[in-house]
């Protein structure tokens, strides 16, 4: 089984959250039009100041009714609706009455479209997630696959790529030096299993922390429903795997383990979905709240997430199960890397039991433990 080197993962300093970006609507817009005009015309009352002062000398009241239907007849309006209006008019007509408003669509010329403005977006609150980007790649000896990662990882425009090399002897260093505004954390020696993962996270300043591994190329548009769950409120965006597990009877113990630990955390909702699987995403007050040194043993600060408070829902679901790369270390029925997340796991129950109790809440009924001890006054003779 590997080790896993937890140590030098926790953050020096203090940590600065970056400025929430403001969504704004583009100047553009604003010098669009929409081609549409109204004609207006109103009847004011007998004696009004505005209504006298717009009315000619010899006009009579009720005239401007009449003239709109003269207007709407010569624009193409159906004979009807004229003799409707004319007969309103007359009827109308020396009438004193209340103050309408008619409208008349000037009728636009053929094959010109009419454009309307866009209604303004609002500006996301900080505290929604709405902010800076940093994704986290770690990788060893993945120099056949990480160049494409990083592509995808680029289409997402991320503030910081920080990519977390250890123990990489297959020259994944030089692939990753050759592309620009890429940074990298260059470990000689092995890290173990997930630690890249915190020594990423320790470096990061951005709001949003979207975590992958260099040997699993996932396409952009896969990897955008993470980052919109963390913008929508989100701490913790998971991948769901469910749908890819095929029925309980063929599911690993790892995978059960998974699902144990989302239901005794009042989550079965979650089912298999885990941090130890990627990708998934943070925000920047889960990392706070957590710690880096935690991301180390996904289960373990997925089960503080979820003790504390946080938000943790599934994100997106993309299949990383049979893409998985099978190496000698992961394959065959209680293999070290199976056996390393179960041990994962129980620390992550003793990590929440600390907190919660040894029963993690869950109640005892009646049962009476001193008696169990032998401490019972009944008459046995």
């Amino acid at each position: 089984m590997r080790s896993r080197r937890r140590e030098g993962t926790k953050r020096n300093g203090a940590q600065t959250a970056g400025t929430p970006v403001r969504a704004e609507r583009s100047p553009a817009y604003a010098e669009q039009s929409c081609e549409r005009a109204t004609v207006s015309v109103v009847g004011a009352k007998c004696g009004d100041a505005q209504g006298e002062r717009n009315r000619p000398a010899d006009a009579e009241p009720g005239r401007e009714r009449a003239s709109v239907s003269a207007v709407r007849a010569k624009r193409g309006h159906t004979r009807k609706a004229g003799k409707r209006s004319a007969r309103g008019a007359r009827r109308n007509a020396g009438r004193p009455g209340p103050v309408r408003r008619r409208s008349v669509r000037r009728k636009l010329p053929r094959g010109k479209a009419v454009r309307r403005l866009p209604r303004p977006i609002a500006a996301r609150p900080p505290e929604a997630g709405a902010g800076r980007l940093a994704v986290i790649i770690t990788a060893r000896n993945e120099a056949a696959t990480i160049g494409g990662v990083i592509r995808e990882a680029q289409a997402l425009r991320p503030d910081e790529l920080i990519v977390v090399l250890n123990g990489c002897t297959d020259g994944s260093l030089a692939v990753v030096r050759a592309i620009p505004g890429v940074t990298i954390l260059h470990y000689p020696e092995p890290l173990g299993h997930d630690v890249g993962r915190a020594a990423g996270a320790a470096v990061a300043d951005a709001d949003i922390l979207l975590f992958l591994d260099g040997d699993l190329a996932i396409p952009a548009g896969r990897l955008k429903p993470f980052l919109d769950a963390v913008r929508s409120g989100a701490d913790v965006a998971l991948n769901g795997l469910d749908r890819y597990l095929g029925p309980f009877s063929r599911w690993d113990d790892v995978t059960r383990l998974k699902v144990f630990l989302n239901r005794v955390l009042g989550r079965p909702d979650l089912g298999a979905a885990s941090m130890t699987a990627v990708p998934h995403a943070l925000s920047r007050r889960a990392v706070e709240r957590i710690g880096t040194a935690a991301l180390a043993v996904p289960p373990k600060a997925q089960a503080l997430a979820l003790s504390s408070g946080l938000h943790v829902r599934i994100g997106g679901s993309v299949d990383v199960i049979s893409r998985n790369r099978l190496r000698e270390a992961n394959t065959g029925k209680a293999n070290p890397v199976s056996r390393m997340i179960v041990g994962d796991h129980i620390e992550a129950l003793r990590a929440v039991m600390d907190k919660a109790g040894p029963r993690l809440g869950a109640p005892d009924a009646s049962r009476r433990r001193d008696t169990a001890k032998g401490e019972s006054l009944c008459d046995t003779g």
